[in-house]
């Protein structure tokens, strides 16, 4: 029997479903988490073998011991698996201390978390990235912008999300970012690149031990996560009905480049919403990052719902057969749309739900630690027609 380590099978909250599909396949499932085991719910307890709790995940040496307990007990572990972007580095730092082959380990990280170095292998696979520049002072950085012209983005290199990622339009501005870095005594390496116009699209797939996607969809992101999270705006993605083959072709060739092997992967591209010198016409490919695990939240359930299938356990199938079958039933869009509290929209939940029935297959609010980026209450809907998801978007964000 296969051991499998799963950390932090509580959060997000609907993981719980990757365990079970883990189980349902035959496989030992070891959950090391620091909730109280009696405030997991009791789908995940079924679904899990045993579970060690920490008191923080962010204690390596707590961790550390907990697998080692579970090597110690259940003999050697086969898999070890977050699929959550905040735990990338420790699951590779465990991989590589207890052997573990299967994913990445320390060498693999930079090439998979920070931005500069994921350009080098988009160029790999013939895809163009935006210019950058890595953040020293404040000469370098001028100089950089007197080159690709305001607007700039500057985010972490190595960053979750959209946290502290700020679009400068001119010197006072990138003077403020300076004069706060300096405040804050805030040592971290910040990129800059050129401002894309484009919308956010992604290739979402689940890839086998040979590096071929068994699975692939992808989704669209109109409003800029970035604006969302810095204005506090409502948000908005979706899950396409049939996957472009222009982002398919591009998804396929940053696998080969990133050497990507029996992961559940989220990358994303520009879609240039006009033509760039450099980058390409309107309507162009161009990489943004890449993402070594599921696209976040709910978003899983959204590609259910998208493609009449089931994400958790084709990815268990991964792990446990290297294969899945295909799925048989119709497609539509899935759109996630995400009110902000404290506006004042005018149609009420009730009005929304009434109006809309059974499209909406998904309502509830959304987690603390995801609402920066995604608000504070979500519907999923689908529809099998582009104009009617719009309109759905539209009807359930307007305010008075």
């Amino acid at each position: 029997m296969k051991n499998i380590i799963f950390l932090s099978p509580n959060f997000p909250e609907n993981y719980w479903r990757f365990c079970r599909e883990l189980k349902n396949n035959g496989l030992r499932v070891l959950g090391i988490g620091d909730c109280p085991y009696d405030q997991l719910r009791q789908e995940l307890r079924d679904s899990l073998d045993e579970y060690y709790k920490v008191g923080s995940l962010e204690n390596y040496a707590e961790v550390s011991r907990a697998a080692a307990f579970f090597r110690d007990k259940y003999g050697t572990i086969d898999w070890l698996e977050s699929n959550n972007e905040y735990w990338l580095e420790r699951d590779a730092h465990l991989r590589s201390d207890f052997g573990i082959a299967s994913g990445f380990r320390n060498e693999d990280i930079p090439r998979i978390k920070y931005k500069s170095k994921m350009k080098e292998y988009y160029a790999k696979a013939g895809i163009p990235t935006a210019r950058y520049h890595l953040v020293q002072e404040w000469k370098d950085a001028k100089a950089f912008v007197d080159t690709v012209h305001y607007p700039v983005v500057i985010k972490p290199d190595n960053g979750v999300g959209a946290t502290n990622t700020f679009k400068i339009n001119n010197d006072q501005e990138l003077g403020l970012f300076f004069e706060q870095r300096w405040q804050h005594h805030d040592t971290a390496q910040y990129i800059m690149e050129e401002f894309v116009r484009a919308e956010v699209n992604s290739y979402d797939a689940i890839i086998n031990s040979k590096g071929e996607p068994i699975f692939e969809t992808g989704n669209v992101t109109p409003m800029s996560i970035m604006d969302i999270v810095n204005h506090g705006d409502n948000s908005v993605f979706y899950i396409l009905k049939d996957l472009p083959e222009d982002t398919r072709q591009a998804g396929r060739a940053a696998i080969k480049a990133f050497d990507v092997k029996s992961r559940f992967v989220h990358f994303e591209f520009f879609r240039l919403t006009e033509a760039m010198e450099g980058l390409g016409r309107k309507g162009a490919i161009v990489g943004l990052e890449v993402n070594m695990r599921p696209c976040g939240g709910f978003t899983p359930d959204m590609i259910n719902f998208a493609h009449s299938t089931d994400v958790y356990k084709i990815w268990a199938d991964m792990i446990a057969y290297d294969s899945t079958l295909k799925p048989t039933g119709p497609d539509y869009f899935c759109i996630f749309s995400g009110r902000r509290s404290g506006k004042h929209f005018k149609l009420s939940h009730d009005d929304l739900i009434a109006k809309y029935g059974s499209h909406i297959k998904m309502h509830c609010p959304i987690p603390d630690a995801l609402s920066e980026a995604m608000a504070n209450y979500m519907y999923l809907a689908t529809f099998a027609d582009e104009q009617e998801l719009n309109q759905f978007f539209t009807d359930s964000v307007a305010t008075w």
